[in-house]
């Protein structure tokens, strides 16, 4: 019997940097229309560094690469090159995180940088039927009062964000650092949501979800390590956006069939699949679900996470409803 196609798989995306979707290609050719010279020789160059040893060698990389980004062009060009590879995986609502602290050092607006996006989600509804967010992130290895002057600058546009995450080196840096941060956040009527887990322990997990009080903790993978964290997960169905390919090319599980992925589901937590910096870790949403279904997960136990994805959203009911019954159809067919 020949495999469903997991690429039509109707699915949301609720773990996505904007940022970390930069191709090489892009990087290059947004450089050289804004004149800023990218510490690599060439594309090659830069690809040949897509070896990491661990989170920071990743995201040093990364940040010299979002030097290419000036403009509020050079987002909506970001943003539409990833809602393309996006919609041919399936996907139809993401929820998407961006990182100002990092865009204004290199001399960008948050303005710009939400502008930019916002056009690209108006060209993704339009061209894709693609609906959702943008979640801004908190840098966490900057210091709380960086964190704390970005509220300040996108308070009177809170209206137009979904909510507020957490992302950056994870070890040494706790989430009740920000507990103040997350606490006007939920005052200016934002959602919250917390990298925690990853590399960093359970407690960390925990922390993001009594003090932050967050809704969906990303990566969390790390709470197989917690019985009583798991219990909650569970008891509370609090989900958890794990990133399978990221885990392993950041080197926070040893190879795929080490991931903690089965002892979750079987568990009963619910588990969103995303890609988390597609550009830099081998693959968009469509790969991570086709590792996924090479560690032995079958069509409906797809099409669940995919329901999960679309549950777990800041979606409205409506907007659920509709996209619940696609996949429902789509597992029916398959």
């Amino acid at each position: 019997m020949k495999s469903p196609d997991l690429r039509t798989l109707p699915k949301a995306e609720l773990h996505l940097h904007i940022e970390g979707t930069l191709e090489p290609e892009l990087a290059f050719a947004l450089a050289a229309r804004n004149g800023v010279a990218l510490p690599f020789a060439d594309i090659d160059d830069l690809r040949a560094r897509y070896d990491f040893t661990d989170l920071q060698s990743f995201l040093d990389l990364y940040y010299a690469c979002m030097m290419a980004l000036r403009t509020e062009q050079d987002f909506t060009d970001l943003a539409v090159a990833y809602f393309e590879r996006a919609a041919a995986d399936g996907v139809h609502h993401v929820e998407m995180f961006f990182d100002p602290q990092i865009h204004a050092a290199n001399g960008v607006p948050v303005d710009v940088v939400i502008d930019g996006l916002r056009a690209g989600f108006a060209v993704a509804a339009e061209r894709f039927g693609i609906t959702g967010g943008l979640i801004v992130c908190v840098v966490r290895d900057q210091p709380v009062a960086s964190a704390e002057a970005l509220l300040d600058e996108i308070a009177p546009r809170a209206h137009e964000l979904l909510g507020i995450g957490l992302d950056s080196a994870e070890v040494g840096y706790p989430p009740s650092l920000f507990e103040g941060v997350f606490r006007r956040a939920a005052e200016l009527g934002l959602h919250r949501v917390a990298h925690a887990g990853e590399e960093g322990p359970a407690a960390y997990v925990w922390e993001a979800l009594r003090v932050l009080e967050v809704e969906r903790v990303d990566h969390g993978i790390r709470s197989v390590e917690d019985p009583d964290l798991l219990a909650h997960l569970v008891e509370h169905r609090v989900p958890l956006t794990v990133c399978p390919l990221s885990n392993v090319r950041l080197r926070a599980v040893p190879e795929l069939a080490a991931h903690p992925l089965r002892e979750l589901v079987d568990a009963g937590v619910v588990v969103t699949i995303n890609s988390d910096d597609p550009s830099y870790f081998g693959g968009y949403i469509g790969d991570n679900y086709a590792a996924v279904a090479s560690l032995g997960f079958d069509t409906a136990e797809l099409a669940q996470l995919a329901e999960n994805s679309i549950e777990a959203s800041f979606a409205d009911a409506a907007r659920k409803a509709d996209l619940i019954a696609r996949v429902r159809a789509w597992a029916a067919s398959a």
